[in-house]
């Protein structure tokens, strides 16, 4: 079995809880507003060394303030400021958000920012030429991987084309379509809606998709706990431990409020 890491978009629950159960987790506080240092600090003290964050990026490089997302923005924007946000376009606005969303990566030793992009975000000219201006302008920090997720109707060819042009790793739905790089970084959204309860045929599916190379899987539908530790006894290949449905209500407890598709 080839290296497969699981873990839920967004903890749901203390993190020392959390750690008990997963090695990796991908923080979605950073998206809609980065939090404090102290609080960064935090999370990372409380975790073991060897624990793995990934990381979203901040809205407001991919997100235009017209977004649904932006309700939770706690810092209000000024007129200005919202017509300069969005779409990777490379505006002071945009080039501070980076570096803030690289400030919070440093301080959570993370391993991948996630650049997630709205489905109105489409394979334009204008679209792809303002996605590589910004890597060309962004600075990159070593050892930290660079995630995309386009969304919508992008043809297979461009996104691997720009993967490759642009040293990012391809995130996807792997019910919806592969990772079209040699490490995939799957987020799973829910087949059927946010509550949809992974079968165990379905994991068996997601289980052969990702022995093809090394993998993120990060579940990222509502019963998600319950759902990666059914994967992550899978891909182990042994029983393990039988996750109760004590400790289940537990790590799912928040789930609706860090949701994010």
């Amino acid at each position: 079995m080839t290296p497969v890491k699981v873990g839920l978009c967004g903890a749901g629950t203390a993190l020392t809880t959390y750690a008990q159960r997963f090695r990796v987790l991908e923080v979605q506080q950073t998206f809609y507003e980065p939090p404090r240092e102290a609080t960064l600090r935090r999370w990372r003290a409380g975790v073991p060394p060897a624990f793995e964050f990934t990381m979203k990026a901040w809205q407001l490089i991919t997100h235009e303030a017209r977004s649904s997302t932006y309700r939770r923005l706690r810092t209000p924007l000024s007129a200005e400021e919202r017509s300069q946000v969005g779409g990777f376009r490379w505006t002071p606005v945009v080039a501070r958000a980076w570096e803030t969303t690289l400030g919070c990566a440093a301080i959570l030793q993370a391993t991948a920012i996630l650049l997630q992009c709205p489905a109105s975000f489409r394979p334009t000219e204008p679209a792809i030429a303002q996605l590589r201006e910004f890597m060309s302008r962004a600075r990159r920090p070593s050892g930290v991987r660079l995630v995309w997720e386009p969304r919508g109707p992008w043809p297979d060819e461009v996104v691997r084309g720009l993967c490759e042009e642009l040293d990012l790793t391809h995130a996807a739905d792997p019910f919806l379509r592969p990772s079209l790089t040699p490490t995939a970084y799957y987020r799973l959204h829910g087949i059927t809606g946010a509550r949809h309860v992974y079968t165990d045929a379905e994991l068996t599916q997601l289980a052969e998709t990702v022995d093809a190379g090394p993998a993120y899987v990060m579940f990222n539908n509502l019963p998600r706990a319950a759902d990666a530790w059914r994967f992550s006894r899978l891909v182990r290949g042994d029983g393990g431990e039988e996750l109760s449905g004590d400790r289940i209500a537990l790590l799912g407890r928040g789930a609706a409020d860090d949701h994010q598709a």
